[in-house]
């Protein structure tokens, strides 16, 4: 396949892993950050300037303001024939948004919805699209670059919003399979009987109908403190799960486990919530967020 020169823009915890995995498959990454220490350039108009048209340039920033102020720059950077892709977590409808802003421009928007956390550099990402094929064919280097090996892993859903809409789907029913965990977890450590629940964790990692990468988390997670007697119970939400839910009440589909998962964060923020100990430990482990400690 044809190598390609790629702008990355955001090194963060998943950008500069993303970064390498590109860099591994053979194509060149010109990257910026606002942290000099591991930018490749000195800011987006020398980004723009270090690749040939027609460019491609993929954004990885928190979703909001920030992935609004750098479409905005490239606005004014970019030429007709460029492609944008925002690789963050942004919201659907702002991608549609910023898809008419640079079409005025002639310039191509892709949203690529990406999951993978910190363990994306070793065994790939997954990654929903949304976009026209014309501009969706042109990154495919890169996707096959980012994906994990294999047949999966790779979708392109459908039309600009779509891949991002999966993800939050995705991140919805991620809630949660965690908040089933989490209270299982707990009733298992309620009762006097049970005095191994770690292994009783371990156990279903092998046969049976609930094994699954969170599950093994799970158990990574009790392996480094068995109890997680380390642990605040409070659990952040990063917005996808109140994205999910108001999606849901606007097209009238009912989602009861989501909701409910999503309202039992909101409860973490009260007390100490057991539940909510397991919830952080999963996210911390799949994703390197935060946790409070005690």
């Amino acid at each position: 396949m044809a190598t390609m020169q790629l702008g990355l823009i955001g090194l963060g915890k998943m950008g500069g892993n993303m970064r390498e995995r590109i860099r591994r498959a053979g194509h060149t990454v010109v990257g910026y950050d606002r942290n000099p220490e591991v930018s490749d350039v000195s800011g987006l108009a020398e980004l723009v300037e270090k690749l040939e048209a027609p460019r491609t340039i993929w954004v990885m920033v928190p979703a909001g303001a920030a992935t609004q102020s750098v479409v905005d720059e490239l606005g004014g950077l970019l030429e007709a024939g460029d492609v944008v892709v925002d690789g963050g977590n942004s919201r659907w409808t702002d991608d549609e948004q910023h898809a008419k802003e640079l079409a005025t421009k002639g310039i191509g928007f892709v949203d690529a919805g990406v999951s993978g956390g910190v363990w994306g550099l070793e065994n790939g990402y997954a990654l929903m699209v949304g976009g026209d094929k014309e501009y969706v064919e042109r990154l495919q280097p890169i996707f096959e670059a980012l994906k994990p090996e294999g047949p999966y892993g790779y979708v392109h859903a459908g039309k600009v919003g779509a891949g991002h809409f999966s993800k939050m789907v995705h991140n919805g029913i991620e809630y949660a399979m965690m908040q089933a965990y989490a209270e299982g977890w707990e009733l298992l450590e309620k009762v006097d009987s049970v005095d191994n629940v770690r292994e009783v964790y371990r156990s279903w990692q092998d046969g049976t109908v609930i094994r699954s990468w969170l599950l093994d988390l799970a158990v990574n997670a009790l392996d480094s403190d068995e109890h997680l007697d380390k642990l605040k119970g409070f659990a952040q939400d990063s917005g996808e799960g109140r994205w999910t839910v108001e999606a849901a009440v606007d097209h009238a589909v009912p989602l009861p486990a989501i909701t409910a998962s999503l309202f039992a964060r909101f409860a973490s923020r009260q007390d100490d919530s057991p539940q909510m100990k397991m919830i952080a430990a999963l996210r911390n482990q799949f994703g390197g967020h935060a946790v409070e400690s005690k």
